[in-house]
């Protein structure tokens, strides 16, 4: 495995797609040996809060920005059995293809990231996806409006997202129109290795 070149520190400067395409694409293969050098622990707490709501754990679910499969690979670990995934980073998804956890893996269009029909997943995920350098937040509301009636969703922010509050904003105006009910919402270590904390929330679709 090629050493880490330390991509972690420009991830939250990303300003184009462009850009981060350029900086996904060089950061595959290292990836992973780099986030989890840092104590990378947000997957593990996504993936035991959704197990918490979920009604089983064969529930059809879609893991959003799944990169090189290592969301994926903790939400297996945890007992989920149909998980299919998406990204915009061709390169990533060829590391994640290697894992054979995901029932199906697809690239993403910007333009229209989900081509499924409302209601095809009981769950999604967009695990450390949503925020400061990298999708932005018309991704949550594409989410709400792909899922089902009863549907779950979630979702991370870590601190360099918090510090913007349109994030928190969206989210809450959801809330109180009546599209979504608020299930769980938890402070929490993202990346020890680097001092950052995020919030943890799964969402229901109302």
């Amino acid at each position: 495995m090629p050493k880490h070149k330390n991509h972690l520190s420009r991830t939250y400067d990303l300003e184009t797609v462009e850009d981060t395409q350029k900086l996904y694409s060089d950061w595959a293969l290292t990836y992973d040996a780099e986030v989890l050098d840092n104590g990378y622990i947000t997957p593990e707490r996504c993936s035991n809060a959704l197990a918490d709501f979920a009604p089983n754990l064969d529930i059809p679910l879609l893991d959003i920005g799944c990169g090189t499969g290592l969301s994926g690979k903790i939400l297996s670990k945890r007992g989920f059995t149909s998980i299919d995934g998406c990204d915009i980073n061709d390169e990533m998804l060829k590391v994640a293809k290697t894992r054979g956890i995901y029932k199906q893996l697809w690239l993403s269009d910007i333009e229209d990231p989900f081509p499924f029909e409302r209601g095809t997943y009981d769950a999604i995920s967009a695990i450390g996806v949503i925020g400061a350098g990298a999708a932005p937040i018309d991704i949550f509301f594409a989410v709400l409006k792909k899922l089902g009636s009863g549907g779950l969703f979630v979702l991370s922010f870590n601190d360099h997202t918090l510090e913007d509050p349109s994030f928190e904003a969206a989210i809450e105006q959801q809330i109180k129109n009546g599209n979504c009910e608020l299930l769980f919402k938890e402070y929490g270590d993202h990346l020890p290795g680097r001092n950052i904390k995020a919030n943890v929330y799964v969402m229901k679709k109302t």
